[in-house]
């Protein structure tokens, strides 16, 4: 059942058109991924989806019946008030009915009342749509929601006014899920979510009875709650059936059968062309039609588009000026704690010159921390850290708190690298997606992507020889994740990296190391090694729909309906190739004897032209008569390659 549909709508501000003529269907108890490079329009969707904004033309359909939730990116909870006391305004309905069957309990406990048996009534059903509604359940929901959402006990005390942004979007998402919305808009969910959240996550919306649409650039997590794609880029919104990994098959096969028939068409226009032009070669009233025929019906042709190439791609490798010694760093029982907070203790490793080495570990337990400490940036309570020889770090911090607000895009990059002239500077910022005036905005309005590149064009200018990152893919595209995950598999030098992308931590890492409150916990192998020493699966199920299983008798009758049926599919298609192959041997055939009776055309009006010839008139009217029954078999021979064409 439709329950969301979008007809030819755009969306521009100014001449700047974001998205134009998208058309999409929701059904009921879908689960879309939207996905596209950064500024294709997938959270403006959303917005219009939701009533943010309005679109600028089309139409936009939602049954009346349909409850929709909507998770922003930004701006949560303004407002005063605690985490759990928001949190509970999600149960705001069930509230009020308990409300009213305190009343209604005070009401009944008079027998003699007139109104007794009607309250009672009353009662009895409330009673049972509060069961439905999960009214003897909900306070422990809320907890379990708030609990898994990285808030303990002392944390669900805490003011709103008091909240970080990381925290403000988890309990803004609490908050949705537990509304239980019957559409649920999410966008970029999993961003400020630790590994353990991103499971729960994944886990409750496998679950979730509802309608699903998220824009996400987590890839492991489309390909676990996904089981349909609306491809935005270029203006233009492609559906496509299956999750993510799916997605990038179909959309593939899509391009190329699309690069086939244009190719095709062009090919065909190339070879009416030239026919046409023969057509009028010959001079004949009759071919003269056929040319007319044949112009007309190129010109109402619906011409294919040409399949647009890739979008411009960030352009980034990173490369060491020198080597650093065999032995990078290496820490023993480092601690550090804020106060009478404890982070960890007891974290110690050994990082030998080219290894690649994530370090994961649940929100708020110092990953961050630890590597500053690692780089000397910040000092342990205790414990005991060398440096090795010739190591030169590189530093991406995931705030981009090294940046300037202040400074514009091309002076943040002359203060850092002052020996490079203007034309050299930009020439690299263009390697980066900042083109034109790009280069003259400041860092404070560049978006979350736009900070991201920049920072990372800095570590690439750096030569640093051990680079340390931290979160390197929050904030950027799927295609720059993927730019940056080859250009750390290219690198030469060591990697240190704090991620909870799973795709980069199954891609990148020869070790992982869990930080906990007591230390380091070492992983020989990459996330899916990680899962499986853990215990935890962390494997997608399949999102296609399978086939019921059926009795055997019916089973049977299927499987024989089902050969029959190809049985006879193949030999219509057999049938069909064979025609296709004698229609495709006769037009070579014609065509082959078309182009032998041009060429003998052509030979007897050289002759023609000929002095020695122009004198015998019995040779002139035989050449003449011969041409004569060559340009009617041409003709001839034309009408019948047209049919074999058409």
């Amino acid at each position: 059942m439709l329950i969301i549909t979008g007809k030819d709508l755009s969306k521009a501000y100014g001449t700047d058109i974001i998205f134009e003529d998208v058309c999409f269907g929701v059904e009921k108890g879908d689960r879309i991924g939207i996905v596209g490079a950064n500024g294709t329009g997938k959270s403006t969707l959303l917005a219009i989806i939701a009533g943010d904004i309005e679109a600028t033309s089309g139409s936009l359909y939602i049954r009346n019946e349909v409850n929709v939730g909507y998770l922003r990116q930004q701006n949560h909870f303004e407002g005063h008030g605690t985490v759990r006391s928001q949190a509970e305004k999600s149960f705001t309905h069930l509230f009020e009915m308990e409300k009213k069957i305190e009343r209604l309990q005070l009401a009944i406990a008079d027998h003699e009342s007139s109104s007794f048996e009607k309250d009672l009534d009353e009662y009895t059903r409330l009673m049972e749509e509060y069961e439905q509604k999960g009214g003897y359940t909900y306070k422990s929901e809320l907890g379990a929601m708030l609990t898994h959402m990285g808030f303990d006990e002392e944390a669900q005390n805490k003011e709103i006014s008091k909240l970080s942004g990381g925290e403000r979007t988890r309990l803004a998402l609490s908050c949705l899920l537990l509304s239980k919305p019957d559409v649920l808009m999410l966008d970029e969910p999993t961003n400020h979510l630790d590994l353990h959240m991103l499971e729960w996550l994944e886990s409750y919306l496998d679950s979730y009875k509802g309608t699903i649409l998220v824009v996400s650039h987590d890839r492991y997590f489309l390909d676990r709650v996904t089981n349909r794609i609306f491809d935005m880029g270029g203006g233009t919104l492609d559906a496509y059936t299956g999750n993510y990994s799916t997605f990038l098959v179909k959309r593939e096969e899509h391009l190329e059968a699309m690069r086939r028939e244009y190719e095709k068409q062009q090919a065909e226009i190339a070879k009416q062309e030239e026919m046409i032009r023969r057509f009028k070669q010959h001079g004949t009233e009759h071919l003269a039609k056929r040319a007319a025929s044949r112009e007309k019906r190129l010109a109402m042709m619906e011409l294919k588009e040409k399949p647009k190439l890739r979008q411009n791609r960030m352009k980034l490798s990173f490369e060491a000026d020198f080597k650093s010694g065999g032995e990078v760093l290496e820490a023993e029982d480092l601690s550090k704690s804020y106060g009478s907070r404890k982070l960890f203790d007891n974290a110690g490793m050994l990082l030998r010159n080219g290894e690649r080495v994530c370090i994961i570990g649940d929100n708020g337990i110092g990953k961050t921390t630890l590597l500053r400490i690692l780089m000397g940036l910040e000092k342990p309570d205790d414990g005991y850290l060398r440096i090795g020889y010739n190591v030169n770090f590189g530093y991406y911090d995931q705030g981009q708190l090294l940046l300037d607000e202040n400074e514009t895009v091309l002076g943040e990059m002359k203060n850092a690298y002052h020996l490079y002239t203007d034309t050299e500077m930009r020439s690299l910022l263009g390697r980066f997606l900042f083109t034109g005036d790009d280069v003259f905005k400041y860092v404070r309005d560049l978006s979350g992507g736009e900070k991201a590149k920049l920072s990372l064009l800095k570590l690439m200018l750096s030569g640093a020889n051990t680079l340390v990152l931290d979160e390197p893919t929050n904030h950027l595209d799927i295609e720059s994740k993927e730019i940056v995950e080859e250009a750390l598999m290219e690198f030469e030098g060591t990697l240190l990296i704090v991620s909870h992308d799973r795709y980069l931590l199954n891609t990148i890492p020869d070790r992982i190391l869990e930080l906990t409150e007591h230390g380091l916990v070492e992983y020989k192998g990459k996330f899916d090694y990680y899962l499986e020493k853990t215990g935890r699966t962390g494997r997608a199920e399949e999102t296609e729909d399978r086939p019921q299983k059926s009795s055997g008798r019916n089973e049977l009758e299927l499987t024989r309906k089902l050969i029959k049926d190809s049985e006879a599919e193949r030999k219509a298609k057999k049938q069909n190739e064979a025609e296709e192959r004698r229609r495709q041997r006769r037009a070579e055939t014609v065509e082959s004897r078309i182009h032998e009776l041009e060429g003998l055309i052509a030979d007897i009006q050289y002759e023609m032209t000929l002095p020695e010839n122009a004198s015998s008139i019995e040779w002139m009217h035989e050449k003449s008569s011969e041409m004569a029954d060559f340009e009617a078999e041409v003709t001839e021979l034309y009408d019948e390659w047209m049919e074999l064409q058409d």
